[in-house]
């Protein structure tokens, strides 16, 4: 099993950014815990993480074919982007969304995501682990 790990605008600024809402935690951490969950769990998982919306598109549209599903955190992009909606909906993979945060719970704008409306599961509000959670969530519905 091959899922592909897309984290987008501003994740890259992991313990730097608003450390009192997405953690003291580096994205090289968060990548780590991700690789490990992933080996714990018999998974191959590619990691990418990119700040331009045209390289997200891009790298979702190169998962056709080539992975079993998508876990995406799309940061901000995820309440503006119809671009990764649709190219999430063109390669038909199964998709988690992730959040660090709740996005419910924040700023009136964060609670509207383009993402929500392919995902086949949404996790927010866990931190690192949501992305454990959304791993463990493929590899069941893939194996039944």
């Amino acid at each position: 099993m091959e899922i592909l790990v897309i984290n987008g605008v501003n994740l890259n600024m992991l313990g730097i950014r608003q450390p009192e809402i997405y953690g003291k935690e580096s994205y090289g951490d968060l990548v780590h815990f991700i690789t490990k969950s992933a080996l714990e769990l018999d998974i191959f998982v590619d990691c990418y993480q990119s700040n331009l919306e045209g390289e997200i598109v891009t790298k979702i549209q190169k998962a056709y074919k080539n992975y079993d599903g998508i876990i995406i955190n799309a940061g901000a992009y995820t309440h503006t982007s119809i671009a990764i909606l649709d190219a999430l909906k063109a390669v038909n993979l199964p998709c988690v969304e992730v959040h660090l945060s709740d996005i419910n719970n924040r700023e009136d704008f964060r609670k509207f995501s383009y993402i929500s409306l392919y995902a086949n599961k949404i996790i927010v509000g866990k931190g690192f682990a949501g992305y454990r959670d959304g791993l463990i969530f493929l590899k069941n519905l893939l194996n039944n």
